[in-house]
């Protein structure tokens, strides 16, 4: 809901911030790298209850994620560094509520529902992502974006926020899975009804004509 808004305004500080890496030869795909090797550190301090250590790893991790992007942009994106990001960020938004169950079972369930509900957000994100580029869409207010970026009410910065709160305070771990997946249920939702309304509209060529046999 709110990704549009926040990277508008922190390109300029993030672009700021990739310049000298780039000066010194750092890529984008190894800034990616390094800030998966964070990422999974978070879960593994999850797991053993180093929440606060787990806090920051994943803050890391979404630093370098918005710096590999501004990097990217100074050095020229690649669709491998971009397919690369997009994995990483994928599989580190789902480890953290395994982590969490993990460290404790008897939050299982919440943390099944939660990770339910990313698949949702994610498939119809990605999968719509598929049509518009053959379509040749684009959304205005994220051009920078490799993809097309079907919004939501759930996005990558309200992601980022309650798995940090989860981190934060773990004794709002079951409710804040009940709640933020059921959001993000809403938006899987709102994205399936989008989706079909903008791909209805764009005209597809007839189905082949079958010879009638007599």
């Amino acid at each position: 809901m709110l990704d549009a808004f926040i990277v508008k305004r922190l390109r300029s500080p993030l672009r700021a911030m990739a310049r000298p890496l780039a000066s010194i030869g750092i890529t984008a795909t190894q800034l990616t790298a390094i800030g998966a090797c964070f990422g999974f550190s978070a879960v593994i301090a999850i797991t053993q209850d180093a929440l606060i250590i787990a806090a920051l790893f994943f803050c890391l991790n979404r630093l370098l994620d918005g710096l590999d992007g501004a990097l990217a942009r100074i050095q020229g994106p690649t669709e491998r560094g971009a397919f690369f990001d997009i994995t990483c960020d994928f599989l580190i938004y789902s480890a953290i509520p395994l982590g969490f169950a993990i460290r404790d079972p008897g939050v299982a369930l919440a943390a099944s529902f939660l990770l339910f509900s990313f698949v949702g957000t994610g498939s119809t994100f990605l999968a719509f992502s598929i049509f518009a580029a053959r379509q040749g869409l684009q959304n205005r207010l994220l051009e920078e974006k490799s993809i097309y970026y079907l919004q939501g009410l759930t996005e990558g910065f309200e992601t980022t926020v309650v798995l940090l709160l989860m981190c934060m305070v773990p004794s709002w771990f079951e409710w804040l899975a009940w709640i933020f997946g059921t959001l993000c249920l809403v938006t899987t939702f709102s994205r399936i009804s989008e989706g079909n309304r903008v791909l209805r509209g764009i005209s597809t060529p007839e189905p082949d004509r079958l010879s009638e046999i007599d």
